[in-house]
């Protein structure tokens, strides 16, 4: 710490230094020295000295990384003469990565220039899987899709017709598509994302992430790794180190040693799914010596109502819900916590002692790691969050704030209403509760007969590879009964577009237009994505209208696809889709991309209009010059924020506080999008909660306030689960058979991007294969040492994988990265990631599939001269293959952990092996489904879920009735 503290002083030193002496620092987002970053006023002809000494003058176009979702700021550096990209660096003008980039940034050149990309529309020729394909055009393949969507349009069928998507990198493009043809067709990767953390904090807030304020943090408090392989890693790694610079106690809870955990000044790994049992411990510790801030506690928690609920009859009073508070987690003692998590209760103490002593600067986090790893994890965040609840970090400088307060979503040119129908194969009422999607469960779904599709898109997914039971996606995937036809849109192969009807290539990161915002700091700003050679051609004097004028080939943006898509099946207008999808400028024409953004732009980005006249620019070239925009910073606690008198009018109280106005307001154009809450079952809008007699913004939540006791749990079937508990994860000891192990394969490497680092050379060479962490005692057990081959069981079959024996993971733990593993069948050669995918055999007999390996990778000629200097040969095992989904009961997040038995190979065993059976597949799957408790029998209102809670694309009121109830019936 003194080491960092000395750096810090000197940085600083040289700052004023600097100034002293007249220099500037970088006046953008960077806050830098000038020299780290080409000053924007050069962007247009920037010149520099290559490796011989050459000069080189470039054009300079902002963009933003795609490789994970913090869409970090990137500058183009394309040049002047061949209008090539010669490289990708940090751009300085964006204000949450501030011209930093890790990795996988600069390595969005490879994604351009890789030899093996789709460059045409290709159709099926034979089987599916077959590996038959003839290239087709654009025309051909966009009449076939419109024609078969158009056709379940008209017949009322429009639940057959699903947009499977992965990391969308956009916020709410194609959702609107989809809303625009009326169908709930809108399925995500994040049940087998991040569902559980986003239950654990909704519940709390209403706001389904949390926004961490690292930089201004006195304790920094993660669940998992991070600093450098986490959510938003990157910007929130510099923020990280920011606060350790000046001081902040970093604790990091990882079973795996992380590079994380080497940072911090308290690391503990505790058995997989204690995680809530030690957090309870600390809120123990912080009620118990009275710790906590009891003013906050008094003024923004439901207690009110958790008292009327659960302890009918008694005093009211604040007072009596600190004494039953005081005995709540009596039971959570550091040595019960111990027990559970095998860390020392004296390390507990220690770590609950830091947290206390944090005050209001506690920033916590937790995304994947536990609450996507275990039965009841969900509970995971919320016991987390409940820290911050407790010590009043909640919304304050240095704590933790809700997303939605971070994150702006500007108002697109046309917004389409909401579908009339409800799509059952992704919201099925087993699962009233979940967050999001139950996507990992399709397969299934369409097996048990729930549905079928007549057009499924994949889009920046690839379920096959990453879902568990990848092979029961396999099976589905060939039955034309099942799926009518699928088109995968993708820059690259992948292991389920090798099933598809239509490969479609779509633009890599730098091709194509989006606009996001991400919670990253305590401020607003918003990116723009954009494809970087039509941008330098535009402003070259040249008129793009098309971006596969600029891409290689006859790659295509995904913004004009579904542009043209949505004319072609609604030529005439007679449906009322192509009006969505019309020109305001030019009835009658197509919308253009241009006039989208300008618009957006213009009207909705608070701020920019000013800032860009300021520059005698329009807010798109000010956007397509700087690449972001920052509308403001210290947002601070709107829940604090007084609600106007005249929006008061008519208003009335619950018993609890919550103030309702009888008709709905309809917000202007340049509201700040903050999650606001649904009106009630009579209509009337929340609008606020009176705390202490002033009616105050407040949450998103039933209650108005954050929701310590959850009625929507205690309701909908959970109420042993309605405050935050420990619920022992379904890898808990005593759930484990004699000699099973854990298997964690959810840890993340800093250097890869699931299937969209198959086409990343130099993160390919940085890191290609996932040997199984295992520690020497259990190493030294079954008789193996490193390197040696291990088979690895689980229920449904086994792989076969390196051993790699480190204390870096606690005994009874084993570990495998699931970045790895990629694969192309044989006789596949000139289709798949040659860079990193081995050449398999895949074979059926009845339910049982096997994968055997032919070859690794191997150098190969191309037109990169790089893919001859291949050195590597192991590419990693597909691990995710041999998985049954693990559906949790609550927030349907798929559980990752696993119960596994790991021997030493068998003789015939070799490095790659895969076996599953689907039929054992099935009956887990039909196992977990049993935990649960469907809205048939639960619902406490006739709706088939709340209506509250946040869906992607949420169909109208109505739908929300289960079938048969009476029309009624209200989604409260």
């Amino acid at each position: 710490m003194p080491e960092l503290q000395e750096i810090a002083a000197r940085v600083s030193a040289a700052k004023e230094a600097t100034t002293a002496r007249g220099e500037t620092f970088y006046p953008g987002a960077s806050r830098v020295h000038l020299a780290a970053f080409p000053p924007r006023e050069r962007w247009d002809d920037w010149v520099e000295l290559d490796t011989r000494r050459t000069e080189r003058r470039s054009m300079l176009v902002p963009t933003t990384c795609f490789n994970c979702e913090s869409a970090c700021g990137l500058l183009a550096y394309v040049d002047r003469e061949t209008l090539r990209v010669r490289k990708f660096e940090g751009n300085p003008e964006h204000p949450g990565s501030r011209g930093r980039n890790c990795a996988k940034g600069p390595a969005t050149l490879n994604q351009v220039t890789d030899p093996d990309r789709i460059l045409a529309p290709l159709k099926r020729a034979g089987e599916r899987g077959e590996g038959r394909w003839t290239q087709v055009s654009w025309d051909e393949a966009l009449d076939d899709i419109a024609a078969r969507i158009r056709a379940a349009i008209t017949e009322n069928r429009p639940n057959e017709v699903m947009y499977h998507v992965g990391r969308p990198g956009e916020d709410g493009f194609t959702e609107r598509v989809l809303a625009s043809w009326g169908v709930d067709g809108h399925n995500s990767h994040t049940n087998v994302c991040s569902s559980g953390a986003r239950a654990g904090y909704h519940f709390w807030t209403g706001i389904d992430r949390p926004s961490p304020d690292h930089a201004n943090a006195d304790v920094i408090l993660l669940i998992s790794s991070h600093l450098e392989a986490g959510h938003y890693f990157n910007p929130h790694a510099q923020r990280v180190m920011d606060a350790k610079a000046r001081g902040a106690t970093l604790i990091v809870l990882d079973t795996r040693l992380s590079n994380t955990a080497t940072h911090a000044d308290h690391w503990i790994a505790p058995q997989p799914g204690s995680e809530a049992a030690i957090l309870l411990a600390i809120a123990r510790h912080l009620i118990a010596t009275g710790r906590y801030d009891r003013e906050f506690v008094r003024r923004w928690w439901n207690w009110r109502e958790y008292l009327a609920a659960e302890h009918p009859g008694t005093e009211a009073t604040f007072e009596r819900f600190e004494q039953i508070l005081g005995g709540l987690y009596e039971e959570y003692t550091f040595e019960f916590a111990a027990a559970e998590s095998g860390v020392a209760a004296s390390s507990l103490t220690r770590i609950a002692e830091a947290v206390a002593g944090a005050g209001t600067r506690l920033s916590t986090h937790n995304w994947r790691s536990a609450a996507a790893g275990n039965l009841g994890g969900w509970q995971v965040p919320r016991c987390l969050f409940l820290l911050n609840c407790l010590l009043g970090a909640v919304a304050t400088e240095g704590g933790t704030y809700p997303n939605a307060w971070h994150k702006f979503v500007p108002r697109p040119i046309h917004t389409p209403g909401h579908p009339t129908t409800w799509n059952e194969l992704t919201w099925p009422a087993e699962y009233p509760l979940a967050l999001n999607e139950l996507s990992f469960l399709l397969p299934h779904f369409l097996k048990e007969n729930r549905g079928r599709l007549a057009v499924y898109f994949s889009r920046v997914y690839n379920p096959v590879w990453t879902n568990p039971d990848g092979l029961s996606w396999v099976e589905a995937l060939t039955d034309p009964d099942l799926v009518g036809l699928h088109a995968a849109l993708t820059p690259t192969w992948n292991e389920t577009a090798y099933f598809a009807d239509y490969v479609l290539p779509m633009g890599v990161g730098s091709e194509r237009h989006d606009v996001h915002s991400y919670e990253q700091y305590d401020g607003q700003w918003i990116g723009f994505r954009q494809p970087v050679l039509r941008a330098a051609r535009e402003r070259l004097g040249e008129q793009v209208t098309d971006t596969r004028q600029v891409n290689p080939g006859e790659v295509w943006e995904e913004n004009e696809f579904w542009t043209e898509l949505s004319w072609r099946i609604d030529p005439d207008g007679s449906l009322g889709i192509r009006r969505h999808h019309e020109s305001l400028a030019r009835p009658g024409e197509k919308l253009t991309v241009d006039e989208y953004y300008a618009h957006m732009f213009e009207h909705s980005v608070p701020g920019l209009p000013e800032a860009a006249a300021a520059e005698g620019r329009t807010p798109l070239e000010h956007m397509r010059r700087y690449g972001a925009f920052e509308i403001r910073s210290g947002i601070g606690p709107l829940h604090e924020d007084e609600v106007p008198a005249g929006d008061l009018t008519d208003a009335v109280d619950d018993a609890f506080g919550r103030v309702y106005t009888p008709v709905a307001p309809v917000p202007g154009p340049n509201i700040v999008p903050v999650a606001t809450p649904e009106p009630d079952s009579q209509g009337r809008r929340p609008v606020g909660v009176r705390v202490d007699g002033v009616v105050r913004r407040g949450f998103p939540t039933p209650s108005g306030r954050l929701e310590f006791y959850s009625r929507t749990l205690a309701e909908w079937g959970w109420p042993e689960h309605a405050l935050p508990g420990y619920i022992r994860s379904h890898v808990h000891p005593s759930a484990l058979e004699p000699g099973q192990l854990v298997l964690i394969s959810t840890f993340r490497l800093p250097t890869q991007v699931h299937t969209r680092g198959g086409n990343a050379k130099w993160l390919n060479e940085l890191a290609h294969t996932n040997p199984l962490w295992i520690h020497p005692d259990d190493a030294a057990h079954l008789g193996v040492t490193m390197g040696d081959l291990v088979r690895v069981e689980t229920e449904i079959g086994h792989f076969v994988v390196k051993a790699w024996v480190t204390e870096g993971i606690r005994p009874g733990v084993v570990a495998c990265s699931h970045h790895m593993g990629r694969w192309k069948l044989t006789g596949h050669d000139d289709l798949g990631a040659r860079q990193v995918a081995a050449t398999v055999d895949l074979a059926k007999a009845g339910d049982a599939w096997t994968m055997n390996r032919r070859e690794g990778v191997r150098p190969y000629a191309s037109s990169d001269s790089d893919t001859r200097r291949i050195w590597w040969g192991d590419v990693g095992v597909h691990q995710n293959l041999t998985f049954p989904v693990h559906p949790d009961p609550v927030s349907g997040q798929h559980c990752w952990h696993q119960a596994v038995r790991v021997r030493a190979a068998r003789p015939g065993d070799a490095y790659g092996d895969i076996s599953v059976d689907t039929a054992k597949a099935h009956a887990a799957y039909r196992k977990w489904l049993a935990m649960t408790r469907g809205a048939a029998e639960h619902s406490p209102d006739g709706t088939r879920r709340p209506y509250w809670l946040m869906r992607p694309l949420k169909p109208s009121k109505d739908t929300y009735r289960l079938p048969g109830e009476r029309p009624d019936a209200a989604a409260t």
